[in-house]
Order: structure tokens, then sequence, then C-alpha cells
């Protein structure tokens, strides 16, 4: 789950790391009160899960309620990189003396934290040169590393003081939420010496969420996702155009990473669930339905819990009522798997003996 910069900052606040005053709003009417509140000038910024904000328009400096009144709408408006906002941050303007860059993220293959930081900062890290990079374990920074790194960083005085103090405040939070990344970008060294956060991303790891209900109030689901909860079955919405659809967390996910392996894109991740139904799995084509840029669908299915045949009958009736009418692609085995590829055998559905085939054959065909 990738937070929105507001939201990040909330954690940030939480954990005492230095920001800006700033207010996050979704009307303009909201944001004409947190204008008045914070005082001119501030900055306007599009919140979206997606980098290459400023490029895009999508930060803008307002010295004024005129501008206020052209810019917020403006910018409320804008879509970037197929994101809508979906919220506006304004947030008071800083007096920069230099921009540095500060991240934690968990490296799997090393099963620790790294720390990378840089002089460089504003910029995407993978374009910096200049780069410190440090293993830290699972645990918390401690003084000695954080101060080491500062002064790799050629931090002195306050702005060496502030960069301990953030980084390991930064390394506290990480740990304690169990997140993949947090990331400051810029970390900027205001004109006094102090440093100050100005931009932040946080991911968290999915697999531990449930770990963290104080996490779930950022959890954004679309209408379709709220659906598929209400009717007993995950679904998680994609920006591909092949829904995947299979039964177990763990099926899925390896689906969806062999689909993009082979050059396809998913277009939702679709578990139906140990306690899947005709009925449910039919209310699983609706919602599938329903997503205009699917062109096909791939299911990989291993019948357990869950009878193949009550699959198969969902499919036969959305084919009959005319609800589906795109290729699929779907790979059966264990219970009554036989039965249930001998239903489907004269439908619109296209039977493969392994995952690989089938998934060979979506990404091929949709392009047909």
């Amino acid at each position: 789950m990738r937070l929105l910069e507001f939201q990040a900052k909330e954690l940030f606040r939480n954990y005492g790391i230095n920001l800006l005053p700033s207010k996050a709003s979704t009307t303009i009417e909201e944001g004409r009160k947190h204008a008045k509140e914070l005082g001119y000038p501030f900055v306007i910024k599009i919140q979206v899960p997606v980098g290459g904000r400023g490029k895009a328009g999508g930060i803008q400096k307002c010295q004024n309620d005129d501008e206020f009144e052209l810019k917020y709408p403006q910018v409320l408006g804008l879509t970037i990189k197929g994101e809508k906002a979906r919220a506006i941050l304004l947030e008071k303007m800083a007096d920069i003396k230099k921009e540095l860059y500060l991240s934690l993220f968990l490296n799997r293959s090393k099963r620790c934290y790294t720390i990378i930081a840089s002089p460089e900062g504003g910029v995407e890290i993978e374009s910096v040169k200049n780069q410190i990079i440090k293993e830290v374990g699972l645990g918390e920074v401690s003084d000695q590393v954080a101060r080491e790194v500062a002064k790799e960083m050629k931090l002195e005085g306050k702005a060496a003081d502030d960069f301990v103090d953030i980084l390991q405040k930064l390394a506290k939070l990480t740990v304690e939420k169990e997140a993949e990344l947090a990331e400051i970008n810029p970390l900027a060294i205001m004109q006094d010496g102090s440093l100050m956060a100005l931009d932040g991303k946080f991911v968290t790891d999915d697999n531990s969420n449930f770990r963290h209900d104080e996490l779930q109030k950022y959890q954004e689901k679309t209408e379709i996702e709220e659906r598929a909860e209400k009717s007993g079955f995950s679904l998680v919405e994609l920006d591909g155009d092949i829904a995947v659809v299979g039964n177990g967390a763990g099926l899925v996910m390896s689906t969806l990473d062999m689909l993009s392996d082979n050059g396809g894109k998913p277009a939702c991740f679709l578990d139906v669930g140990g306690g899947a139904t005709t009925d449910s799995v039919y209310e699983a084509l609706t919602l599938i339905s329903k997503m205009h840029r699917v062109k096909g669908i791939l299911v990989n299915l291993y019948g357990g819990i869950v009878k193949t045949t009550v699959v198969a009958e969902a499919f036969l009736k959305a084919y009959d009522d005319k609800l589906i009418n795109l290729p699929v692609f779907a790979r059966l085995k264990g219970t009554e798997s036989d039965k249930a590829k001998e239903m489907l055998k004269n439908s619109r559905t296209k039977i493969f003996d392994s995952v690989e085939e089938a998934i060979n054959e979506a990404v091929m065909g949709i392009k047909r």
C-alpha cells in the first residue's frame, strides 16, 4: 500500500520528523479555509500515488487569493499517469538552502533494511551517482551509524544533528510499521541550517498490514473492490488488460508475476477464495465485466476446497446471460477438473494443460 504524501507526512509528524505547516483538502471550499489558516505564500500539491507531479503541473506556487482561485481547481482537475487527484495538499513555502535525499527500504534479498542517502535531492535517486548506501539490519539505526552517514554527507553543526535525529526517527517509523520503503525527497537544509522533510513517500508491506489497524484508514478501495469484499472474495484493480482469476492468494500472485514476466499486463488480482460458490464467482465475473479496459480473462484454478465445476458453472451462466464476451484462457487442475473441462468444452473458454501455455496464449490472444 503506497501512501499519499499527506498521509506519509501524518506518520512523519507522529514520529517527530521536522515538517512545514500543511493541510490536505478535497474541495476548493475546504481549501479556501486552509489557505486562510496557513497564510500566503504556500505551495499547492496534487496528491496522487505516482511520481512526476512537478513536471505534470501538479505542484504550483501560490502567492495570493487570485492565484489560489485559479490554480487550486486546475491542480484538482489534473490526471497524472492515469491517476486523478485524490486530495490537494497546501504547504507553506520553504526558504531552501540545499536539497538532500534520504530513504530506508527493505532489502528482501539480504533480509535487512538499507539506508540510501545523497547530498543531491529533489531528483530521482536512480539518476544520482553520489549515493551513500548502508545496510542496517532489521532494527533501529544507532546514533553511531546515523552520524557516520551524516559525515559522509559532509553535514556539520545543526544540519548534522538534525539529520541524525530525522534518520533515527525515520528508521523507528519504518521498523515499527514494517514498511517496505520510507523516503524523504527532498530533505531540505533551510537557511538557518535546520532540516525539513519537504516530501514523503511511504510504502507498507501488504503482508503485514493485518498487524497494523492504525494503517487501515489509508487503504483506499474502489467501488468494485468494496463490492467484492462484501461478496466474500478478494479483488484488487490494476492498470492492465488481462483479468487474473484464481483461488488462493499465493497462486494468484504467482500467476500475476508469470503474466508480467511474459509481457502481459494484469487488470486485476481476483482470488475467489475457499468459500466460493457459483453465485460468488458469477458476481466476480459481473465485476470484471464493469472493468472496461479488460480484454481477456486468465484463469488459474487448482481445485481443493473449491470444486472446479463450481467455477465452470459460473462461467457458463455468465455466457448464457451475455455477461461476458471476452476470450478466456484457463488452466484447471484438482477436484473435478476433468468434469469442469468437459462442461466448458464447447464454450468460449480455451482450456490448457499448463499455466504457462494459458499465459502465452492470453498475451498473444489479446494482441490479435
